[in-house]
């Protein structure tokens, strides 16, 4: 049907970071096995930062403080366009998967990403966490 009525999504991708640099990515119950970093769906008129703390918490347990966006891009979703927007910040906790939509959550050292990871993530991965950490450098005071 998506690619009948082609609906315009508007999605939220959180990249997650630890005190030392990792990124949090995901696995989810459905759809790709592939790991990825987490997110969803952005309900109408939210606030792509306020949504993507409310996407990591409801699928990780964990929180997102720091945050900032840090691109808008278009992708294609099963025929669909998915506006998505990428956003940033520092994760506290330890990740505990929902058990619902994932099953596994994991950090990783940009040095070491999974090999599964999705493409397009792969490539942007490296220079999303570059222009996070020169504009939010971590200190344990923040």
């Amino acid at each position: 049907m998506w690619r009948l009525f082609r609906p315009r999504l508007d999605g939220v991708r959180v990249l997650a970071i630890d005190s030392t640099g990792r990124v949090l990515l995901v696995r989810h119950s459905y759809g790709t096995p592939r790991w990825m970093a987490p997110g969803g769906g952005l309900r109408p008129g939210e606030d792509p930062i306020l949504a993507a703390g409310r996407e990591l918490a409801e699928e990780t347990g964990c929180r997102l403080s720091a945050a900032r966006l840090l691109e808008v891009r278009s992708e294609t979703l099963h025929g669909a366009v998915n506006i998505v927007r990428v956003v940033a910040g520092r994760c506290t906790g330890v990740p505990q998967p929902d058990g619902r939509e994932i099953h596994a959550a994991r950090f990783f050292a940009p040095g070491e990403l999974p090999p599964d990871l999705p493409r397009s993530q792969r490539e942007r991965l490296p220079s999303w966490l570059l222009a996070y950490a020169s504009a939010a450098p971590f200190s344990e005071g923040r």
